[in-house]
């Protein structure tokens, strides 16, 4: 028993560590511990150097819009920011004749527009920037310094607003009660007469685009308009008659924005209602 006892201690020590083999072999294998080992937080070192980077990235866009002269910076309307520039075009032009549009960059000619348009002292109701938004449609320079579409859309709702309420506060207009085919009589109240003149006339009639249209180029909104037609030698197949429309609502738009809607409500009776009614 004596010369058996080192042999068995032996053997025991041999197979607590042939355990511990597999156990560190099994645990190494497991994929919670990979999972462990994949994310792994990054040091202090590679994350100052990554912030580092992007504070470079960010110093280069803005020296690269930065004008040359620091005194007199460029406004946005007048240049297209060097960052949203590609180094190349990817259009093809089949024809590049109708590549070429010039349109307004003196402000002194737009100032006049809005005077013409607005009446005195139009030209100082908004800031410089919002209008040349409002008179700049989305075909030119590609987006790439805003355009009027959502002042547009908000213009347009302010003068629909005030040409309903023009036709419902007017006198019963002729044609607008409309005898009902089964002989039924409704409900009658003082408050409601009017609302047959829709039947007579609606705002559409009122404020048509062949009317806007004219307006706008009355007042020589179509000499400072901001766009790029699709085929400069037909402006009519370009679409120059919805592009001048949403040019219209988008100046009343921003006014609406600036001034607020009674102010935006004013001048749409005083400068448009009032001046289709004479054509």
């Amino acid at each position: 028993m004596a010369t058996n006892s080192p042999r068995f201690a032996a053997f025991a020590v041999s197979k607590r560590a042939l355990q511990h083999c597999r156990t560190s072999r099994t645990a190494s294998s497991s994929p919670a511990l990979q999972c462990a080992r994949t994310f792994v937080t990054t040091p202090a070192k590679a994350q100052n150097e990554s912030r580092s980077k992007i504070d470079q990235l960010s110093r280069r866009v803005e020296e690269s819009e930065r004008p040359d002269d620091l005194k007199s910076e460029r406004p946005r309307w007048s240049y297209t920011p060097e960052a949203m520039k590609a180094p190349f075009s990817p259009h093809i032009t089949k024809k590049p004749s109708r590549s070429v549009w010039h349109v307004n960059s003196d402000p002194k000619k737009l100032d006049q527009m809005y005077v013409r348009f607005l009446g005195r002292d139009g030209d100082k109701l908004l800031p410089e920037e919002i209008k040349w938004l409002a008179v700049t449609h989305k075909s030119f320079d590609y987006g790439r310094r805003g355009f009027n579409d959502r002042l547009a859309f908000l213009g347009r709702q302010a003068v629909v607003l005030e040409v309903a309420q023009s036709i419902l506060s007017a006198a019963p207009k002729p044609g607008a009660v409309v005898a009902d085919e089964f002989n039924r009589q409704p409900f009658e109240h003082p408050a409601l007469a009017r609302l047959d003149n829709f039947n007579a006339q609606l705002p559409h009639d009122v404020v048509s685009r062949e009317k806007i249209e004219q307006l706008a180029i009355d007042v020589g909104l179509d000499k400072v308009l901001r766009w790029k037609p699709r085929l400069p030698e037909n402006l009519a197949g370009s679409g120059v008659q919805v592009v001048l429309n949403g040019a219209v609502h988008a100046i009343i738009g921003a006014i609406s924005l600036q001034h607020g809607a009674e102010v935006a409500g004013k001048i749409v009776r005083e400068r448009i209602l009032s001046q289709l009614a004479l054509q």
